[in-house]
């Protein structure tokens, strides 16, 4: 039987679509994982409610068409990650709870981290290996380490486009190595083949990490503050874009916490922060990017659980596909 685009999506597919990981062009991994979440808990259920939203998307999309022709389908889900994050769960808790002091806790979050690294990594490594392009949901956003680790063991050089209302360059917040609010760090830290970061909408920072955002060369910091400033005495959204742009290499990795954009959006994420990028500047932004760049990997991360910002991280992450297919041309 054939597919019919226009029909009611069938469930238990990523927006409905017929395909395996074999015949699609972008696997997708699942990663319900919280363990560092360190606000408001939640984002574990984050990648089953964009999942379940995903199929009130049209497949027919007015700026990238039917790209959905490519494919997009989920990886078989990792159980073993369902069952780290309930493990480091009561240690982690521990670990907030006395505000980063228990470290015999937080040095055994920290092992099973490594293991959620080496299994994302992995997994990536497997789909860059098949030809696919390779994508992320979480959880919070400490999820996607392995994945940007594989993508630039693949295309030394790479950029991060990072989307989020904070900077995420803390050292070990709370004693987590691999906290959601550390990603960026041990990205520059531990990922040498990443040429640089490039980050857009931050407007919720420590001292050190402003410290760290003057003296690193590696990193470009566009504050929520500044653009908002610009866009205020006339400068086109369009013109800030391409400055942003302008900051990344040929090749882009996008990273993006859906706190970056306004809380409005996405309120049951863990973090939420007043300001931020709205519906309309982020889409102008992918729309731009993938014009001038080449999109080797995506996440989106620290979805909440609510039903509308599953359904606004669904159509997200379905934008995020079809600008990734156009600026690879596919």
């Amino acid at each position: 039987m054939s597919f019919d685009p226009d029909a009611p999506a069938a469930e238990g597919a990523l927006f409905g679509l017929p395909f395996t990981p074999e015949t699609a062009r972008i696997q997708v991994q699942l990663v319900p994982w919280q363990a560092t979440t360190s606000y408001r808990r939640g984002t574990r259920d984050g990648p089953a409610a964009m999942v379940t939203a995903s199929l009130q998307v049209d497949l027919y999309d007015v700026e990238y068409g039917d790209f959905w022709q490519a494919g997009i389908a989920l990886l078989p889900e990792d159980e073993r990650i369902r069952a780290w994050d309930a493990e480091a769960e009561p240690d982690a808790l521990r670990v907030i709870d006395s505000l980063g002091t228990d470290s015999d806790a937080a040095a055994r979050v920290n092992v099973i981290s490594e293991r959620l690294n080496e299994v994302v990594y992995a997994a990536a490594v497997a789909t860059l290996d098949a030809g696919k392009i390779p994508s992320l949901v979480g959880g919070d956003h400490s999820s996607p380490f392995g994945l940007i680790r594989a993508v630039a063991e693949r295309f030394p050089g790479v950029g991060v486009l990072h989307i989020d209302a904070h900077a995420d360059l803390r050292d070990a917040y709370e004693g987590f190595t691999w906290s959601h609010a550390s990603i960026m760090l041990n990205t520059l830290r531990y990922i040498p083949d990443v040429s640089g970061v490039v980050q857009v909408g931050i407007r919720d920072v420590g001292s050190a990490e402003v410290a760290l955002i003057r003296s690193e060369s590696r990193l470009r910091t566009f504050f929520d503050a500044d653009l908002a400033a610009r866009l205020a005495d006339g400068e086109p959204w369009n013109g800030l874009v391409d400055e942003i742009i302008a900051a990344l290499p040929p090749r882009v990795y996008v990273s993006f916490d859906v706190d970056g954009m306004e809380p409005a959006l996405c309120p049951t994420t863990g973090t939420p922060v007043p300001g931020g990028l709205d519906w309309r500047q982020v889409q102008r932004l992918l729309a731009r990017l993938a014009d001038a760049r080449e999109i080797v990997g995506f996440d989106v991360n620290e979805i909440g659980p609510g039903e509308w910002d599953g359904n606004v991280a669904a159509r997200l992450f379905y934008k995020l596909c079809g600008a990734t297919l156009r600026s690879q041309r596919a």
